[in-house]
């Protein structure tokens, strides 16, 4: 229905809003995914395929899980939550 998906969109707004200065990058939602392996390409999207991703600011691992801890998406599915590490050298 129509209707639950503006709801929950409503309710990502209200969490991803309430990330404040948190929040880095609202993030996008993501297409269908591929899963690429050394034997070859996959259509299924693999194990836990992405489904979109948001940036935050945090002092550490446990910190950007406890922001997460409070997304709607949790009530479809899991979160993963990743450190992005700074490559430049």
């Amino acid at each position: 229905m129509p209707e639950e998906g503006i709801a929950f969109m409503a309710r990502w707004r209200e969490w991803s809003d309430g990330l404040g200065a948190a929040r880095i990058e609202k993030g996008r939602p993501a297409g269908m995914s591929k899963t690429v392996s050394a034997t070859g390409i996959a259509d299924d999207g693999g194990s836990n395929p992405l489904s979109g991703y948001s940036i935050v600011t945090a002092v550490g691992i446990d910190e950007a899980v406890k922001l997460a801890s409070g997304c709607p998406h949790l009530e479809h599915g899991t979160i993963e939550v990743a450190e992005l590490i700074d490559m430049e050298m």
